[in-house]
Order: C-alpha cells, then structure tokens, then sequence
C-alpha cells in the first residue's frame, strides 16, 4: 500500500497521470521473458500454478500476444481478430488490443508470472483503491505480468517512408489467489501515443481503425454474434481518458474484478469514483436498464468516461433503510437480500423510494446476510472454527452468485439462491426460465466385434425449465457407435433430473449441486451383460448461463441393426441424497422395434454424482424423479443422436405414486407460453407474469413503462421501452446528470482554433488543432515546412517528382508538372507523340547520359545546347566546370577546341554537315544514358536492339548479365518476360501490331510493384507471371519459403501452401492455348429488380432486394477483379453500367451488366489513391476523389474531358455523392483535425462548408433523390445523420453505428458496408433501428455501396 500512495503522490505532483515508476516492475532483471519480435507472434502456454479463475473457469495457461491482447488459448490468425470488434471468438484480455509491430526491434514484451512480495503489495495496493469494501482482506498469492513497452503500430514501409515514432506504453496485471482474480490495465502518461493502426488491407485507403479495450467470453452458440463482452474503450474519446482517468483514484489504473469460485455473470469495474480530467465529456448514452437479469442488451458495457451517482455506486455501504425480508427456501434462516439491481432508499416520510443502477456491472458477488446460530440437528463434526478464523459473509461473498445471499454461520458461510431463482447458491438460474447446455463428448467403444473411438463431438441440450423438459442432441458419433447408443437414456437423463420441474418441498438436481458436479454412471446390459462406463463432469456457467460439460464414455454395447427404433416406457427413479453425493441405481426396459417384429431388452444402471454442498442444509434424504415421457431417435440424416425427456421430482413418500399431479408438474396447464405456472395447494395453479410484464387472460403482455409513466427517467431524457424492461438515454448534446437520472446539458469548451486567439500561420499555410485541456496546437499544411506558428513553402520539384520528359513547376504549397514539347501525358507520365520526333540534341537534353571513357562529346554531366531546329550550337559549354568547346553535327566535341574555366572561348564556325533525324532507339545505341528511378525502357547499362527502321526490337537482351524481355513500341519493357540468364527467351511480338492488354497478373504485379516503390524487399510478395501474362503454378512469398500452387485466377489452391524447404507439385492450371486466348466474360449477370452492389477487396457482390429487405440467400459475386481493391462504386441507370476505383490498380473502370461484358477501364494515369465515385447519369460524367493527390475531379463517362474541381483545402477527401437533377456536388473530408462536408456546383462553382461541427471521421455520404436528404455515417462519433441541402434541419437516425466505411439510402432504409462487422447492415430511416445485416461467407473489408433502380431516380414524381 505504501508503494501506491508513493505512486498517487508522483501521480499529483506530475498533473494527473501516472509515472512509468507506477508500472509493476518488469524486465530482463526481474526474469521477464521476452516475445520473439515480429507482427503476429505469441508466447507459450505460460503454466499458471495455481490455476486462478477466469471468467468462470479455471485458467491453467495464459498466452501473450503481439496486438495487445491476452488469452487462455493460443491465438488464431489476427485477421481473425484484430480489426474486429468485440466479442471475440476466443477469451481476451485486451489492454489494448491492435495491430501491433515489434519487428525491427521496435519494442519489446516482457511476461511472467510472480509471488514476489513487493509485486503482490503493490497490485493489491491498486485492488483495494478500486474495490476500498470488499477487498480489505484479499490477499493475492500469484500475479501474471504482461508488459507492452515502447511498441509500434504495424506499418507498410517502402523506400520512401520512415517507421512512425509514436510508439506506445502499457501493462496488464492478473492478480489471484484462490478464490477471486483482478485484472489491472495500467497506462502511464505519455504511454499511448497513437489510439489505432491501419488495417492490412487498406492499401492507400486511409482507414484507421480504435484499439479495442476490455473483456470477452469467447464462448457461446455463435460467440461472434451472442458472446459476452465488457467493453472499456473502442473509440477515439474513450481511448484518450484512458491515461488521465480511472477507476481507483490513480490516473491512468483500472481495475476489474475477472473472477472467483462462483462464476461472474460479468466483468466488474473498479468502485472508486471515476477520476475525470478538465473538460472530459461523458460519452456514455445510456443511464440504466430495469432488466432483471443480464440480458443481452447489457452485454457492452459503458465506456469511458463513466459517471455514476454516488447513491448506487457503492452497494456494500449497507441498506439506507431496513432491508424487506427476502423469501427463502424451507428450513433455511432468514436472511436479509434485496434484488441484486435495486436499492431501497428512504424518503422524508420513511416509505421507501425504488431506484436503479446506474451501471449494474459495478456490483459486488453477493450481498452479505445476518449471522445465525445453525440448527442443532446439522452435523456439527462437518467443519470445526476456532471463532477467530472461522469463514464469514464479509470475507467470501465472491463465492456466492450475483442472484444469491450469503448466510453467516457458526461454522461458515454457505449461499442460497434468491426468491424467482434456484440452484445451490454458487449458481443460480431463474426460474421457469429456458437454458441451454453445451459439451463435448469423447469415447472408446466396443459395438459387437467392430470398435469405434470418437473426440469432442458436439453436446447440445436444450431445457424448457417451466415444465421440466429437456432436449438433448449429440452429433457426430460415428456408426454404428451411434445406432448403439440409442438405448441410453440416461445420457440424456442426467439433465432431466437435474431441471426437473420441482414439486412443492422438492429439489432438483440442479438446486442441490448447482453447475459443478461429477457422474459416474454404470449401464450393464442384458442377457449380453455389455458393460458401459460413463463420467459426465459439469464445469460450471458460462456465458448467457449456458452450462458447460464434459463426457466420456468408454466400455461395450449391444449391435443395433438399421432401421431399428427404441422405445422406451414412463418409468420413476428413486434417487439417496447426502452431504455430498447423490446415488441411484435401476432396471429399466426397452423395446427394439424393426419393421414388424419387436423385442423387449433390459439394462442394469448404477449412478452416483459427487458435489461440493454447503454443509449446514438439511437435505432430503430420499427424493423419487417421475418421467413422464421418454423419447430416443437417431437422425441418419443429419447424423444426430436425439433424447428428450419430460420429469418432475418429488417426494418418495409410500403414495407418492397414487398421488394426483398438479398440472403445472405434467403440463396440462393453460398458462400461455408467456406466464409461468406456480404449483398450489392440490392441482391448484396460477399462472404467474414476471416483473415488467402484466397479466392479461392466462397470459402476459409487456408493460409499456414509457407510455403509462411508470420509468424513472428524468430531464432532457428520452425513454424507450423494451421487452420487460426500459432504459433512458440522454438528448443529443446532453450527458447524464450526477444524480443517475435525468441530463444535464455538455458544457461548451472554448476552441482557440475558431475564435481567432491562436498563434498558428494563416489558415492557407497551417491548421490549428486543439489538445486535451483547450490548449491550441499549430502543424503546417501539406507543401509547407516549420513548427506551424511560421510556414514556409516546400520545393516540390527538388524531389524530382516529375516524368523524365516534363518539367516541375513549383507554386505556394504545391507544384505542377509539364510534358516536355513532343510528349503528352499530365506530366507523371509523359509518352513520346506520335506526330513528332526528337533530334539527338533534344533527346539528350531530356536524358542525360552516362558517358563512356575516352574523348566526350558534351562533356561528363553536361546538357547539351540546341538551337530552334533541334540541332546541337556550334559552342557547348559545360555549365559547372566552365570549360568551353567545339563540336560537329553529331555533338561530338572537335578536338584541340576546348579552353579553360575563365578563359576566352573558342570561336566555333557552323558544322558541315545535315543534322541527321534519329530514332529513340537509335540515339540510346548511339548514348547510353543513366537511367532514372523507375522501371527502364531498356535496363541499365544496357544498349538496345533496333531494327531496319531504327525501332526497338520486341526482344532485348542484356549483353553483360544474360536476362531477356520484350518491349513496346517505346522501348518500356512488359511487366511479367524478364526471363533468367541461361533460360529460354520470352516470344515477344511486335509492337505495335500485336500488343495484347496487360493480364490479371501483370497488373497485378505492376500495381504491387509500384505500392513497393519499385523495389520490394524479400519479404513482400510479386506475383510470377509466364510469357503470355499467365500465373505460373507455383507462387512463392518472396525469400521466406513459403510456396504454393494457384488457379488460373491466381487464388490459391487450399492444401497445398508449404514449409521453407519444400515445394509444392504445382501442374498447370489451364492447358497451354494454341492462339492467344479471349477474355473470358467477367460479369456475372444480375436479375430485374432492385439490388445492391458492394466493392469487397478483389470482388463485386451482388445482393438483391424484396422490398427493403435482404435476399441473403440469393447474394453472389457480380465480378470478380483478381489484383484489383475496389473501393467507390456507383452506377449509370441510362447505359446500366457500373463504375468502379481501383486503389491497387491506380484506374477507374466500368463494366456493363449485360451478359459476357467485360471491364474496361477509362482513366489509367495520374492517380494515386483514387477513393468515392459518383456517376452523374443526366449530364453523362463521373467524379471522383483521390486522397493521395487530395484532389477532387471530374470525366465525361468515357474517360475524356478530364479535369480537377478541387485542389486546395482538401486533406483527405473520401465520400463523394451527386444530386444530377439540382447539380450539387457534395464530399466528405475526414481530416482527423478538422473533418468536414462540402458542397458545390458540379462545375466547382459556389463551394462551401456545409458541415463541420460535431462530426469525426465521415466515411460514407449519400444523397437521396426522393426525400431531398444528405446524409452521412461517421466512423468517429459512430453516428448516422440528416441534413438537407443548405444545412438546416439536420438530425441523428442512429447513434450506435459499429464502424461505417460507405452507405447508400433506398426506400425507407439506408444500407452501409460495416469494418467491424465486414457485411451489410440495414437501418430504417424512420425509427433508426437495426432491420438487418448480411455477412459474406468470406471474411474481408467492403468498402463502397450502391444501389441499383430498374429505373432513373428523379425520373419519377
């Protein structure tokens, strides 16, 4: 505790934060291992002995992750992962989880696990600031340590770029000892430098996505979809308060309590007041829910910065006013219990007032209960005390469950389910509640002569708890192991005893064992006498209460032909209890039935099921389960094993037989399925409505707290109903208000940056930012150079940005390039015209050459001088040295002219001869020159081939290193026919005649070539293409080793990616053609109607639309683009044509949707990043965005008529939408420090800001031509807003958007493609809700949406 008072005391003295020294202490001195570098690596299994609790279960390993993130299992591939939101598929424990790089020596991670003591002090010294009443007395006795330090996030470097300097900080401490775990994310200041990392496959798309803070499960039916979470932090705000705020009172230490001997239904957070720094905004909506148990909707916890009322933070202060006594079970003692998510406190008239938890999450295990004397009959030899150290409430209220009192005896403590629940006080479910139940199950079995072994096959059991029936279902047994096993019930009988409906003062299994229980169960079979050993072991609850168990069953079994049925008659089974084990045994028949001839079998059953009880309740002694129904069946079709029984258990009294049956015990009751049926008096019933509901016949309806005023919500909130409950959240622009009730309006922070007080540069040279605290902050605008405060203009051209044949302009904070004459191009490429040759000295001045030994003609670096007509000046002189010199009408110089730097030049007549007009070729034979960056026209060194007409040859080869390729017409070699020394040359045709469009692999190829640089290191993958552009069979990634064989698409074939030492037999995957093969048909036509159109990475996905709702089943892949990243996408009604960027491929393309159309592409130069696309179908044009050359432009939809809008004030333009029958342009600029929307003409005239307050990072924009609406998704504020055309009027639909990439409005629904769910989600315009989401089977980004009219929109009134 001193250590952390040290700590606090630092923390002041330094403004709020924590030091480094406030880190556990870790390191290669406290024997710390080290993760191996690299981007996707992770520890060992770290044995942990003892094994603490985790998540309900014990968690003998841990591991270590590269992105962040700790589990207790080894890590899938992180694109499983990392871009993901939680839940996770897996258990997390996410200080910070990311797409992390350690490679380069960027950082180390430190882990271990230690008992030391000043590491133990100084953890539960933060434990206890976050949990100051309840952890007085938790001593740890283990602490797992991981440690982040100085970590980078992963970075896709080239020559040109540099590693980023922002590296992060920060810790993750699991401390335990044997009944209770915490968890610790420790932050120190300065520690997080960037709050999110680049997706992989983003290429230029400049995305960033949060880190994801917190907890999950990872486990349930499908945990990708249902599984449990707490969420700390996964946006931007949030992630910013994590150095400065916390849970304990220590800046930048969060505590949680993870787990304990009973199962935590959730993670919970530290109780101390949330420390908040100056001027931090509550991000949080939502104020409190009226569920009564943890309910789907409370599976994401609130994030930062949280305020919670000071009245219902702290629930272990005790009652305010005198607890109402609770109903507990017969024979028990009265103990004081409240409803876990409730407080009463007094009014001034001493009658109680209800109230809620702000955040339920923040309670402890269990309330504490009054100490009583225990019955005189209990064993009193079961525990012996001294007084002094005996057991108590206050001491191991974490074993109890959440819906469960504990009860102070003489002896101990023991725990007992509230009323409306039951179980053994551990665990404890609702009441009349359905449950489901997952397992494996393993086996070695002996079927007649045949033996049979199976391994963690499915287990899944389904449990109508409110008339005690149980489903169970097991898949994946082989035959004819299966077909055997029909005959045994009792795997399927375990769970009948244990949720059977309970008669009135009877128990079932599950109230007597609760959730952790071993059976052992023996089945002799006759007249055989096969002999059968099951053990099905119970490992408590996990996620939504779904129980956990294991089987294995082992021995032998009868053979059952096929077609062979089971039946199985009502049968009764006496059940003896005591202390800590239950036993039975039996001899039940069965009846084989096959076709017409049956036969009735019997088997002998011996069970005993061993639990650890609370040794102070009286059980009874003898308890008789009655199965009204027993059903077997073996599903070949499905290959499923199927048991469904239907029992309720009672007491095994001599009548007890010919006793009638209340109907809620067999089901003949006519409560409606949504009223539950209490047992009374005789076969007296009722049918009883759970809180938040009404009764209404013999059935119940919600109750609309909303509408008939029965919520708590206060000021400047909006209530909102839901299925037995409701919540309130706040007004936009309001937060929740200290008191836990109503809202309170955000208070306005002064902004330097617009009211004119800051110090920076002009607002056409630098930007104002605004820090933490309202302190402004001056960077200097792209093209600009200095601390932001004084900028001055950057020399582009120094940096030789231009084409060789073009000329670099600099301007204020730009520059511009120019085709030199007798080239064209936008002067990033220039090609030579067609209509004009270059003399030698024209060309040379264009491409200074490398000059050989011997007499110069020009002098070593000199550019020549040429007159009007292109020819070489009489006089050359060197422009650097000073010499001077004569020369002939070749350029060559004439001997004996040359005179010194200084002196008087030589007089130089007019040369003789004709100035002779040469060909590129000819004139590169003639001067070999140096060749620029880039790819060569002819290789380095290297002196071209020409033929009879001086053009080049289609095949060069290089005389000094052997390598072969073919060329175009102007010398440029093609991408994919440089063949190795001593190999056989590529066939190269001619030119200009048979030039054939570059192939999926060679744009491909070309395209990775270029994001390298050029230059790719020998880690990064180049797709190998043959001769006719064609992918070779085997690919392999670079020098790693790793190979393996590709289709004729180049996808990987599955199964055949090897190891570093082995190549994979790859055959050719198309036979090899006798002529140049035609492009096949790409477009994979769509049906009439309406539909949407999704860009996913290399594909275009098709989904159709019945109505507004989602044909999942008939979605498809339109067009497929192998080595393309398709990004903006629109769509030409008029010519229904679809266009496309490309931001692999640097192109705009369209395709029509006719049948067998193939793609053809419109713009092929001067891109970068080319992002939104917008097709204006009246005036025949597109516009596009490019956020690498941060211009917006517009084409005719041919490609011609190019021209740039915008160039100016534009950071990272990305959305782009278009209004043809008014002509307004509108885009969205994500500029993290001042992101906006503009507007103008779609001639660029009249532009505008129309919005730039309260928006983050708008990602999407749609204009909709029904309603007259722009609206907008922003990944930032995770919100989903209207405005109309001027400005006014403009609304939130939704404010719970996950991370919005592009969206498109249709009907009365808008459609976004989603990053973190990677699928389409649908919301509805009116209410905001989510209607609907389609997942691609394959897993990867999308980006643009469109949707498709069967007609015009504005065409239509």
């Amino acid at each position: 505790m001193r250590a952390v008072a040290a700590v606090l005391a630092a923390a002041l003295a330094m403004g709020a934060a924590l030091p480094r020294p406030g880190l556990l202490p870790h390191g290669p001195a406290r024997g710390d291992a080290r993760l191996r570098p690299g981007d996707d690596e992770s520890s060992p299994g770290v044995p942990l002995r003892p094994a603490p609790r985790l998540y309900g279960r014990a968690a003998r390993r841990l591991y270590v992750g590269t992105n962040g993130v700790i589990s207790t299992q080894d890590f899938p591939r992180e694109t499983q992962y990392v871009d993901d939101d939680f839940p996770t598929d897996f258990p997390v424990i996410a200080p910070f989880l990311a797409d992390l790089d350690t490679s380069g020596d960027r950082g180390s991670i430190y882990y271990r696990q230690d008992n030391s003591l000043d590491v133990l002090d100084q953890a539960v010294g933060y434990i206890q600031a976050g949990f100051p009443h309840t952890t007085g007395s938790f001593v740890p006795t283990n602490a797992f340590i991981a440690t982040w330090e100085d970590v980078g996030a992963y970075q896709e470097l080239s020559q040109d770029t540099e590693p980023s300097r922002k590296l992060n900080t920060f810790q993750a401490v699991i401390a335990y000892n044997d009944e209770d775990t915490y968890a610790i994310f420790l932050y120190p200041e300065g520690g997080l430098q960037f709050l999110g990392t680049r997706p992989k496959e983003s290429y230029n798309v400049q995305l960033e996505l949060p880190a994801r803070v917190g907890f999950s499960w990872g486990d349930g039916d499908d945990p990708k979809r249902d599984g449990l979470f707490h969420s700390l932090a996964s946006s931007e705000p949030a992630l910013r308060t994590l150095e400065r705020e916390s849970n304990t009172g220590v800046p930048g230490v969060w505590v949680f309590h993870v787990g304990s001997v009973a199962p935590l239904e959730h993670v919970e957070p530290g109780a101390a007041p949330v420390r908040h720094a100056a001027g931090s905004a509550d991000y949080t909506r939502t104020l409190y829910s009226r569920a009564n148990h943890y309910s789907r909707a409370d599976h994401t916890s609130m994030e930062l910065p949280a305020q919670h009322s000071s009245d219902t933070l702290h629930p272990d202060h005790g009652p305010r006013a005198p607890a109402l006594q609770g109903i507990v079970p017969k024979g028990l003692p009265a103990s004081l219990g409240q409803e876990r998510s409730r407080r009463l406190h007094p009014n001034g008239d001493g009658s109680a007032q209800q109230s809620y938890s702000a955040n339920p999450s923040s309670y402890s295990s269990g309330h504490h209960g009054v100490g009583v004397e225990e019955d005189v009959h209990f064993n009193p030899d079961v525990f012996t005390y001294s007084a002094a150290g005996r057991e108590t409430c206050a001491q191991h209220h974490g074993r109890c469950s959440p819906h469960a009192f504990c009860t102070d005896y003489a002896t101990g403590v023991c725990c007992h389910c509230r009323a409306t629940y039951y179980g053994n006080g551990r665990q404890c479910l609702p009441e009349g509640a359905v449950h489901r139940l997952n397992g494996k199950v393993s086996g070695s079995l002996t079927v007649g002569r045949a033996s049979v072994r199976f391994q963690d096959v499915d287990l899944h059991a389904y449990i109508v708890g409110s008339d005690g029936r149980t489903y169970t279902a097991i898949s994946g047994v082989p035959q004819p192991a299966a077909r055997a096993l029909l005959p045994l019930l009792p795997i399927g009988g375990l769970f009948a005893w244990l949720f059977a409906l309970e008669e009135p003062g009877s128990e079932n299994g599950f109230s007597i064992t609760g959730a952790e229980f071993t059976q052992n169960l023996e089945v002799t079979f006759y007249p055989g006498e096969e002999t059968v050993h099951i053990t099905q072991t119970a490992e408590g609850l996990g996620a939504d209460n779904y129980l956990s168990l294991k089987t294995h069953i082992q021995g032998q079994v009868p053979f059952l032909q096929e077609n062979t049925t089971v039946h199985i008659a009502p049968y009764k089974e006496l059940y003896h209890y005591s202390s800590s084990a239950v036993t039975s045994s039996a001899q039940r028949e069965y009846v084989l039935v096959a076709g017409t001839a049956n036969q009735t079998l019997s088997y002998r059953l011996r069970q005993n099921i061993t639990f650890a009880g609370c040794p102070h309740t009286r059980l009874l002694a003898r308890q008789r389960l009655s199965v009204a129904r027993a059903f077997t069946l073996y599903d070949s079709q499905e290959h499923v094993l199927r048991y469904a029984l239907a029992a309720h258990i009672g007491s095994a009294g001599d009548n007890a037989e010919n006793s009638p049956v209340n109907p809620c015990h067999d089901s003949t009751h006519t409560c409606e399925a949504t009223a539950r049926c209490q047992p009374g008096a005789g076969m007296e019933y009722t049918c009883e409505c759970a809180a938040g509901y009404r009764s209404e016949g013999r059935g119940c309806r919600d109750v609309d707290e909303c509408a008939e005023g029965l919520s708590q919500c206060g000021p400047f909130t909006v209530c909102l109903n839901g299925p037995g409950s409701y919540r309130c959240e706040c007004h936009s622009g309001y937060r929740p208000a200290e008191d836990g009730q109503g809202c309170v309006l955000l208070a306005p922070v002064s902004n330097p940056c617009e009211d004119g007080s800051h110090p920076c540069a002009p607002g056409d040279r630098a930007r104002c930012l605004v820090h933490a605290g309202g302190q402004p902050a001056c960077e200097c605008l792209p093209g600009y150079t200095g601390d932001g405060i004084s900028c001055s203009d950057v020399d582009e051209c120094a940096e030789n940005p231009c084409h060789p044949a073009a000329v670099c302009y600099n301007t204020l904070g730009s520059f511009s390039c120019r085709c030199h004459p007798g080239y064209e191009g936008d002067g990033f490429q220039c090609t030579q015209g067609s209509t004009q040759r270059l003399t030698p000295c024209q060309h040379e001045r264009l491409y200074p050459r490398e000059v050989p030994p011997g007499p110069s003609p020009v002098g070593n670096g000199h550019v020549p001088q040429c007159d009007e007509e292109g020819r070489y000046r009489p006089l050359q002189c060197h422009s650097s040295t000073g010499h001077c010199w004569c020369v002939d009408a070749a350029g060559q110089e004439i001997a004996g002219t040359r005179t010194a730097p200084g002196s008087t030049p030589p007089r130089c007549g007019t040369p003789a001869e004709s100035v002779q007009q040469l060909t590129p070729c000819e004139h590169a034979r003639l001067y070999p020159r140096e060749v620029p960056p880039g790819p060569s026209p002819v290789g380095n060194g290297h002196v071209p081939q020409c033929d009879e007409e001086g053009r080049y040859r289609p095949l060069q080869c290089h005389s000094s290193t052997g390598h072969c390729w073919c060329v175009d017409a102007s010398g440029q070699e093609i991408a994919g026919t440089r063949t190795a020394p001593g190999s056989t040359p590529p066939r190269c045709g001619t030119p200009e005649s048979t030039e054939r469009p570059p192939t999926m692999c060679e744009r491909w190829r070309q395209s990775l070539l270029e994001h390298y640089g050029g230059s790719p290191r020998s880690d990064q993958y180049v797709p190998q293409c043959d001769v006719e552009g064609n992918f070779t069979p085997l690919q392999c990634h670079g020098d790693s080793g790793y190979c393996w064989c590709v289709d004729e698409s180049g996808r990987e074939i599955q199964g055949t990616r090897s190891e570093p030492g082995s190549t994979p037999p790859c055959l050719p995957s198309v036979a090899p053609p006798s002529v140049r093969p035609s492009p096949r048909p790409d477009v994979s036509p769509p049906a009439t109607g309406t539909f949407l159109l999704y860009a996913q990475g290399q594909q275009i996905g098709y989904l159709p639309l019945n109505g507004t709702r989602l044909q999942k089943e008939a979605a498809k892949t339109l067009l497929s683009l192998h080595g393309s990243i398709v990004v903006g996408i629109d769509y030409d009604c008029r010519e229904k044509t679809i266009y496309w960027t490309d931001v692999a491929g640097r192109t705009i393309s369209r395709a029509s949707l006719e049948p067998g159309a193939e793609p053809e592409t419109i713009i092929n130069s001067g891109l970068i990043s080319p992002e939104g696309l917008a097709v204006d179908h009246l005036r025949r044009a597109v516009f596009w965005t490019d956020s690498g050359l941060d211009k917006i432009e517009r084409a005719r939809l041919d490609g011609s008529e190019r021209r740039v809008l915008f160039d100016t004030d534009l950071v990272n333009p990305r959305a782009i939408a278009v209004d043809p029958v008014r002509g307004n342009l509108y885009w969205t600029d994500w500029n993290r420090e001042a992101p906006k929307i503009e507007t103008s003409t779609v001639n660029g005239a009249n532009r505008r800001v129309l919005v730039n307050k309260d928006i983050g990072l708008p990602n999407g924009l749609t204009f909709d031509p029904f309603s007259k609406l722009l609206c907008w998704a922003d990944a930032g504020t995770k919100h989903l807003e209207c405005t109309f055309p001027d400005g006014t009027g403009r609304r939130v639909v939704q404010n719970n958007l996950n991370y919005p990439f592009s969206i498109i409005s249709y009907a009365n629904h808008f459609y976004h493609t989603d990053w973190r769910r990677d699928g389409v989600i649908a919301i509805d315009k009116e209410t905001g809700s989510f209607t609907d989401e389609y997942l691609p089977e394959q897993r990867s980004h999308l980006y643009g949406i469109t949707a498709v009219y069967p007609y015009c929109p504005g065409a239509r009134k």
